[in-house]
């Protein structure tokens, strides 16, 4: 009988390592050393063909090759089939900006409200829209430009309001008007590209047209400005074409305009003011109203010598032509002829003399004052109502009703009281002898200049600039060369706020059919004097008012005079005195 294992049995062993005796502990290689390539394979590769083994050990054969499917697939189902957690797929890189803009960073998206919105903060603060829509880099470019031009402008300003008279210099009038339309194009380029960055193509179409309509608007509106600025300055060069580029060159003694002494050393300059009377019905020019201003140089006082139009055989100087054939007085053969405001048209009339009509009338104004007439400056009677229509009019305290209009003043009345009065009764108020004479108006005339010099401010003048000068072009005429302009208006801004004294040469003091040549002259140096600030005895005698007399004079007349001898009897009233009273007190301004 066999013997019984004494192990528990086990199954035989089939496959490809049933050959392979199961000992303990690690198998020894059975390949043998020095086998050749076929013996290198691992038992673990081999597949046994189910024959017995030969002797001499276990034999192995190689597994048929076997054609298995391509590396990708053995790696998609290795993926597949091998455990673990599943891959995540890799994240897709970021998108860049779309080409040909970029999409606001931050902000929700813009309405139409909104983009004309925007747009129109960018006309007043440069490179709001831009930094709106994201572009941080031309925003900030906009915004530091428009700081520095915005710096520029305010230098600019600060210098002119330093120096009043520049305002007039042909350098400053030129770089305003470049200034102006280069500033133009610029904004006007500035709120299109604004809208552009907005990128408005994203609004609805309708949006789209209401914002381009708004916006092309706003395009034309910020250009007004500026467009005014060019046209202020166009008529500005207009009115600088009635100055003489040069000083007078009929002048043998005239003197070059110096920078640092405009005035050459004088303390005083006088200008010759007179208002033309050149109506349609009439030949020539009367020159019906006539003002000597003696400005002080340094403070601005400024006297008003009215002389009366009707001063019969004013006297010229010695060098005159008008002299050798007057030597006796203006056309003192003719007993009511020879009057003051006829001698501009009769040297007009008469070339062959050698002396034009404002050198004329300068001369015999300059002799019968005894004081140097340095420039005259006319104005037409009319061409002067529409420059104070120009400025909105003129506020005038009439102290007593005028009629104007004929011999009985039909045409109408100004009523007493302070009114504003428009150019034509301005003209009225200061020309109507209904119920008056000469020396009456003489005194409103006068009130017309102090309320012009007064009202007419700088705010005023700049307002209404287009519209004087307009006015002044056709009434405007002057021997004041052009470069004296700036040192002209910087004296003027004295004038403004300095005190404005008067004298007028009427009766009783003096009457214009027989003057007294030197009283005048005595009370001119006197009223100087006064103007100055120097002391001078009182004469009975100077007016300085076409309602009172002005007791001022240098020093009390030695002799008597035709004028003394005069009848107190005048048809301008003389009851109320004055002494050394301002325009605004004798005015009532």
């Amino acid at each position: 009988m066999p013997a019984e294992p004494s192990g528990p049995s086990e199954p035989p062993q089939t496959g490809s390592f049933a050959a392979i005796p199961k000992t303990a502990g690690p198998q020894p290689d059975p390949v043998p050393k020095n086998a050749g390539p076929a013996a290198s394979v691992r038992p673990d590769t081999m597949v046994h063909s189910g024959a017995p083994p030969k002797s001499g050990g276990p034999q192995f054969t190689p597994p048929p090759a076997v054609q298995g499917p391509p590396a990708e697939q053995r790696i998609a189902d290795d993926e597949v089939t091998r455990p673990g957690p599943p891959r995540k797929p890799a994240p897709l890189p970021p998108r860049g900006p779309a080409k040909g803009g970029r999409a606001p960073k931050f902000g929700r998206p813009l309405t139409t409200g909104g983009v004309i919105g925007w747009t129109a903060l960018s006309a007043i603060v440069p490179g709001a829209a831009h930094l709106r829509s994201g572009r941080r880099k031309a925003g900030y470019a906009f915004l530091g430009t428009f700081g520095v031009v915005l710096v520029a402008a305010v230098v600019f300003g600060i210098g002119i309001l330093g120096d009043v008279g520049s305002a007039v210099r042909e350098s400053t009038l030129t770089t305003v008007l470049v200034g102006s339309a280069v500033l133009a194009l610029a904004w006007f380029g500035l709120v299109l590209m604004s809208y552009v960055s907005l990128q408005p193509d994203r609004l609805p179409q309708r949006g789209q047209i209401v914002s381009g309509v708004v916006v092309g608007a706003l395009c034309v509106a910020v250009m007004a400005p500026f467009a005014f600025a060019a046209t202020t300055v166009n008529a500005a060069q207009d009115l600088l074409e009635n100055f003489p580029s040069d000083h007078d060159a009929g002048d043998p003694q005239a003197v070059p305009i110096k920078a640092a002494d405009p005035w050459n050393g004088k303390k005083r300059v006088n200008f010759l003011l007179i208002g033309g009377d050149a109506a349609g019905n009439r030949q020539g020019v009367r020159t019906d109203s006539m003002q000597v201003a003696s400005v002080n140089v340094q403070t601005g006082n400024t006297i008003l010598f009215a002389l009366p139009r009707n001063l019969q055989h004013v006297h010229f100087s010695k060098n005159s032509p008008l002299n050798r054939q007057f030597p006796s007085g203006f056309r003192a053969e003719l007993p009511n002829g020879g009057l003051l405001n006829e001698v501009w048209q009769y040297a007009e009339d008469y070339p062959n003399l050698g002396v034009r009509g404002p050198a004329a009338l300068k001369d015999a104004i300059s002799t019968t004052l005894g004081l140097h007439v340095d420039y005259y400056a006319m104005v037409d009677m009319y061409g002067f109502a529409a420059l104070v229509d120009a400025i909105g009019g003129l506020e005038i305290n009439v102290q007593s009703d005028i009629k104007y209009g004929g011999v009985y003043g039909t045409a109408g009345t100004i009523k007493a009281g302070k009114r504003v009065l428009n150019g034509e009764q301005v003209l009225w108020y200061g020309r109507s002898r209904v119920g008056s004479d000469d020396f009456s108006r003489m005194g409103r005339q006068r009130c017309v200049i102090g309320a012009l010099a007064q009202q007419a401010s700088p705010p005023v003048v700049l307002a209404n600039f287009t519209k004087i000068v307009q006015a002044a072009k056709r009434l405007f005429r002057t021997d004041i060369p052009r470069p004296l302009l700036e040192h002209l208006v910087t004296l003027g801004m004295k004038v403004k706020d300095a005190k404005i004294t008067s004298t007028q040469f009427v009766p009783p003091q003096i009457w214009p059919g027989s003057a007294d040549w030197e009283k005048i002259k005595k009370m001119v140096a006197t009223a100087i004097r006064k103007s100055n600030g120097v002391a001078a005895p009182v004469q009975a005698g100077v007016t300085a008012s076409p309602s009172g007399p002005n007791p001022a004079a240098s020093a009390p007349d030695p002799s008597p005079t035709p004028t003394a001898a005069k009848p107190t009897l005048t048809p301008t009233p003389n009851s109320q005195a004055t002494e050394d009273q301002s325009l605004a007190e004798l005015c009532g301004f």
